[in-house]
């Protein structure tokens, strides 16, 4: 049986099968330059707004905006995704984000209000592909009541590992080197890249959901899944928070071409860890899994208050990552098994909302926070939400399906 289910028995050699399945790993590489797009948003658009406001806070600001919009339109864009396909809608969604960036960029470097800028990373949020779920849903297509499924997930987590540890350390070393704007205008390319390889994979696509056969958020509404959703908030209030203190951190001493790479090295750690976590055989629940993850998650943000610098905060920096790898993984799995396959696409991108949202808060609170005392009292927000999440990983486990 596949590691991450509880059980014995997966074979060595899962990642490899799982890319031998038809059309897998075209579908899998297509996708990679997107989520590294994705990963580099969101602290693009602070190095971008504070580039030009010299406010944290109006940075917080504008990111929370566009992640409150993607949290709010992102699962209104998988039901329609679930009804006529990635196919049809994928390139829709591309174009229309693309074209909302570079109004935010314009406006962002034409020094418009904030409240111009708020409104335009709303647009962008709200047509962000939602990459992740999509790719989740071909794997979910392809494997279902496959016992590879579950390696596949962790397959996938890997993915987002890259992405999250090379996209943070581009955006700081373009737009530290370059200019603010060079970020998140290389992010927005990587995304239409990368998009638009994925959208051309048409067999791997699930196919669009019969009228009658959809179902609608109802198949959404129990315990189970809305704890889900509840840890990736947790989890979304974390990265907002650990964006802005981390970035403030390295400014603050002096050295802010190395804001992407401190900020890379969680990622990196995840990476190892979650390939790691992977290819081994758990018997443990995945439930049990869950709520230990995030208690790794809460403890290891507490050497991060006490850092004062860049090597201090590194080696912080790599603890956290252990468990975000194993929690992506695991979220994926649970989900998987709790909603139905009409509303496979929704699901995965509430739980990306829901990140979405967390991030939102974090980063506005956060960037208030530092603005007025500093990183050291941003790495305390981080603190507290990855004390939230482990509360919601507690329900996730008593709540049964």
């Amino acid at each position: 049986m596949p590691a991450l289910t509880g059980r014995i028995g997966a074979p060595s050699n899962a990642y490899t099968a799982v890319l031998r399945t038809p059309g897998a790993w075209k579908f899998y590489f297509a996708a990679a330059p997107a989520k590294i797009g994705i990963a580099m948003t969101g602290l693009g658009i602070v190095w971008l707004v504070h580039g030009s406001t010299g406010s944290y806070a109006a940075a917080g600001t504008v990111t929370g905006g566009f992640a409150v919009a993607e949290a709010v339109a992102g699962p209104q864009v998988a039901r329609l995704i679930d009804r006529f396909g990635q196919t049809r809608m994928l390139p829709v969604t591309l174009l229309t984000h693309a074209m909302m960036m570079a109004l935010l960029i314009v406006l962002t470097v034409s020094n418009a209000s904030l409240w111009s800028l708020v409104a335009a990373a709303v647009l962008a949020g709200g047509s962000l592909p939602q990459l992740g779920a999509q790719t989740g849903a071909r794997w979910a297509y392809a494997l279902r009541e496959n016992p590879l499924l579950s390696s596949a997930f962790a397959l996938e987590a890997l993915s987002v590992g890259v992405a999250f540890m090379v996209g943070p350390g581009l955006v700081g070393i373009v737009s530290s080197s370059t200019s603010p704007a060079a970020g998140s205008l290389l992010a927005t390319g990587l995304l239409l890249a990368g998009g638009f390889l994925l959208a051309v994979q048409r067999g791997t696509a699930p196919p669009p959901t019969a009228p009658g056969q959809h179902g609608g958020s109802k198949r959404l509404l129990h315990k189970r899944f809305v704890g889900l959703v509840g840890t990736n908030i947790g989890i979304g209030l974390f990265f907002g928070s650990m964006q802005v203190s981390v970035t403030a951190f390295a400014v603050s001493r002096g050295t802010p071409g190395l804001a992407g790479p401190l900020y890379s090295i969680t990622s990196l750690v995840s990476l190892i860890a979650g390939f790691a976590y992977g290819a081994r055989r758990w018997r443990t629940a995945p439930e049990t899994q869950f709520v230990i993850a995030f208690i790794w998650l809460a403890v290891s943000c507490v050497p991060l208050i006490a850092v004062h610098t860049p090597l201090t905060a590194a080696l912080a920096l790599t603890l956290p990552g252990l468990a975000i790898a194993p929690f992506q993984t695991l979220s994926a799995v649970l989900t998987e098994s709790a909603v139905d396959s009409a509303v496979l696409t929704q699901a995965f991108t509430w739980l990306n909302s829901g990140g979405a949202a967390g991030i939102a808060l974090g980063s506005a609170f956060a960037g208030w926070i530092v603005d007025g005392h500093s990183a050291q009292y941003g790495f305390l927000v981080a603190l507290a939400a990855a004390t939230t999440a482990l509360a919601m990983a507690v329900t996730v486990k008593v709540s049964g399906r």
